[in-house]
């Protein structure tokens, strides 16, 4: 297992501090979309499925974008990837205010979504040559900074983004997406990108996934049932309410279901340390989500309210739990392909399951129908949580590559 001291020291601090960001735009982009909708929605006359392809492309090019992410990590190095994968996430991002056409915002946010798919594997790679000494904290603070792109993006736009920019989408697109070309330029300065470094930073080996490896699909597995499970309570926990006659508990069951997930995050800053890399916190995250899960389908009230806050923080926790298990367990040769395997399958997981649910609510005609393939597919990830495995290095892994 690798070392996951404390990092003192103001460089060390400026580190974290720039992974934060980096890790902000991981989905800060994507969730400013569902705020925007209503307004971007009605601009262009989009239908339904439309304007929920605003939040869905993104969330799918998480999976199909993967896999180019390992091929630049391998080619170009953490630092590059991740500098130009920042780049090309602004420009697409702001691109999406320069609509009309409707196709154009659709196929920028899909640029904007694989931009973000290729550089979610290089963070574990990044984390390796920046944190060496602390991996469980690099990992957490990113993760950090992720859940907080999701906060800020969807809690902060239209209450004070979009009265400040006198209520211009196009403006608030822009707002949240052109400072990340300023966060690229600060990966390229602290990784000192230059010719010399670029054609050091290069990994060598292979840069696909080992499809054949049972740990690329169990990761997979778990990260998949905490996106799905986050991804699909949040579409469908209005709906589901609706059809209890307890709307007026949604506003206050989002709101603490999201900021579950930025407590869940902090939590793993402070002691993730401790946890990372070992096989029961992975395992009682895994068992309690299906958990939450049924208690909030079959409950209402205050106890369906506090399931469903469950739900935000086990998510949470286990998605960094499977993060930041990637560099606590390999080489920095495989650190990349192995990422990209499990968001692969992950974010694939994340994306389909949910709409399964969908169609079976629309099938039965019973909102809470949807929740049923987020439960099994947790079902599923608590199963394969309890096979060996967890938090140790393959044999192939013992030889660790440093790094600048």
């Amino acid at each position: 297992m690798k070392a996951n001291r404390a990092m003192p020291g103001a460089g060390a601090l400026a580190t974290l501090a720039l992974l934060w960001l980096v890790g902000l735009y991981l989905r800060l982009p994507i969730l400013v979309a569902p705020p925007l909708a209503p307004a971007i929605g009605a601009e262009f006359d989009l239908s339904q499925s439309e304007v929920g392809a605003l939040t869905t492309i993104p969330v799918l090019m998480l999976a199909l974008g993967a896999l180019p992410g390992a091929f630049a990590i391998a080619r170009l190095g953490p630092v590059l990837t991740v500098a130009g994968s920042l780049v090309l996430l602004a420009l697409a991002s702001a691109a999406r205010g320069l609509a009309p056409p409707a196709e154009l915002l659709l196929a920028a946010t899909a640029v904007m979504g694989f931009a973000i798919a290729v550089m979610q594997p290089a963070l574990p790679v990044l984390v390796m040559r920046w944190c060496p000494e602390a991996l469980a904290l690099g990992s957490a603070v990113y993760m950090n900074g992720l859940l907080a792109g999701e906060f800020v993006g969807a809690g902060l736009t239209l209450p004070l983004v979009v009265p400040w920019l006198d209520g211009s989408w196009r403006a608030a697109l822009a707002f949240w997406s052109l400072p990340a070309l300023a966060v690229a330029l600060l990966v390229g300065v602290r990784g000192r990108v230059t010719r010399v470094n670029a054609a050091e930073a290069v990994v060598n080996g292979s840069w696909t996934p080992r499809w054949r490896e049972a740990r690329v699909w169990k990761f997979g597995v778990i990260l998949g049932a905490a996106s799905s499970g986050f991804f699909g309570t949040n579409a469908y926990l209005g709906s589901i309410l609706a059809g209890r006659g307890e709307a007026h508990l949604l506003e206050t069951t989002l709101l603490l279901f999201n900021a579950a997930q930025v407590v869940g995050s902090l939590l793993m800053v402070a002691i993730g340390r401790w946890l990372v890399g070992k096989p029961a916190p992975v395992l009682a995250m895994a068992a309690l989500l299906p958990l939450c899960l049924i208690v909030g389908a079959l409950t209402s009230g205050a106890v369906f309210v506090a399931a469903i806050v469950l739900v935000g923080l086990t998510t949470c926790v286990q998605l960094i739990l499977m993060v930041s298990l990637v560099p606590q367990i390999t080489s920095e040769e495989e650190a990349g392909p192995l990422a990209a395997g499990m968001f692969t399958v992950g974010y694939l997981l994340g994306f389909v399951v949910p709409l399964v649910g969908g169609l079976a609510a629309d099938l039965t005609g019973d909102a809470g129908a949807a929740w049923w393939p987020l439960i099994g597919l947790a079902a599923v990830g608590a199963v394969v949580a309890l096979s060996p495995g967890f938090g140790h290095r393959a044999a192939a892994s013992q030889h660790h590559s440093g790094g600048p």
